[in-house]
């Protein structure tokens, strides 16, 4: 290998993941309701949420950053592309470019949404499910983004193909913004998504009250034609030592006019989750969650009740 193969493989950073899980569900064998469930979407089997490969080279000054993914959640979290079990783009979560230009950095392609409390991968959360904040905003978006820092404050502005949207070339096109505040103790940003039928913003704030207890809110709000949404929910997690944790998460999401979720209802839960840490490489999670909903969209109940295990081994 010559000086300048060595020096590539030296900017390549590789990792890689499985995520699997067995959720008890007394009532059905098919969790939550059709176009969410991003995490523990089958009942009473072992199943695979997620198996990902992460390639990245880091903007010096240009870079990629490429995620392949396969496994239940793949299938879920891309429901709105049309012909998604068709299109290579099931299996990619993301395909960006990345620059960095100095007083500007730029990226372009598919990347992880500037939205939300939780992330799209279960082992960078609090909790092993994502409640119904995430489930309803995008955990993906394709468009160009600009972003740069001042300071402990940053800001983005976001020019996308529509909502969690690859290959639908027909989708309104749409601009999104972040400002966020980044301190050695809070941290909280102020994010919007509008085009021209949908509009968005959301509020997210995350404090370190001591060194073992984080404390995290947030509140989203969505108007689209005639029809208007509200979120919000509050989360904790307790470290009990470099291993071990216990997290909390409780929301309530108001949709009357099925504007995002597909029905017409007001949904509630709450989750606790128990986390083991055995080195970098293994992460387990035992969860508890109970879902309520003003309409019958559980398996033809208004209730749910899931249990689960899972574990993620990340090389």
């Amino acid at each position: 290998m010559d000086a300048m193969q060595q020096g590539l493989a030296l900017l390549l950073i590789v990792h890689a993941w499985i995520d699997g899980y067995s959720a008890w569900n007394r009532d059905a064998n098919v969790n939550f309701f059709s176009g969410v469930g991003t995490s523990a979407h089958r009942a009473n089997e072992i199943a695979l949420n997620v198996a990902a490969l992460e390639i990245v080279r880091e903007p010096k000054p240009v870079g990629f950053h490429l995620t392949l993914v396969g496994g239940d959640s793949a299938d879920v979290v891309h429901a709105g592309e049309p012909q998604r079990h068709r299109h290579p783009v099931r299996n990619i979560y993301q395909a960006s470019v990345t620059c960095d230009a100095k007083v500007v950095q730029l990226e372009a392609g598919v990347y992880p949404s500037h939205i939300g409390f939780e992330g799209f991968f279960s082992k960078d959360n609090w909790n092993y499910t994502r409640g119904w904040l995430g489930e309803l905003s995008p955990y993906y978006q394709s468009g160009v983004k600009a972003s740069r820092s001042f300071g402990r404050w940053s800001a983005q502005v976001h020019y996308l193909r529509g909502w969690q949207n690859v290959s639908d070339s027909n989708a309104s096109k749409a601009i999104g913004t972040q400002i966020a505040f980044g301190g050695s103790r809070l941290s909280a940003s102020f994010n919007t998504y509008a085009d021209s039928h949908r509009k968005f913003g959301d509020v997210v704030a995350t404090l370190n009250a001591t060194p073992k207890l984080s404390l995290g809110a947030s509140i989203d709000r969505g108007h689209d034609t005639g029809a208007n949404w509200l979120g919000a929910g509050v989360y904790g997690r307790y470290a009990i030592d470099d291993r071990h944790a216990i997290a909390v998460r409780a929301e309530r999401f108001r949709d009357p006019d099925a504007g995002i979720s597909g029905f017409a209802q007001t949904l509630s839960e709450a989750t606790l989750t128990y986390e083991a840490r055995r080195g970098a490489h293994l992460i387990l999670k035992l969860e508890g969650r109970r879902d309520h909903s003003t309409a019958a969209v559980f398996n033809d109940s208004n209730n749910q009740t899931l249990a689960i295990a899972s574990v993620v081994i990340a090389y």
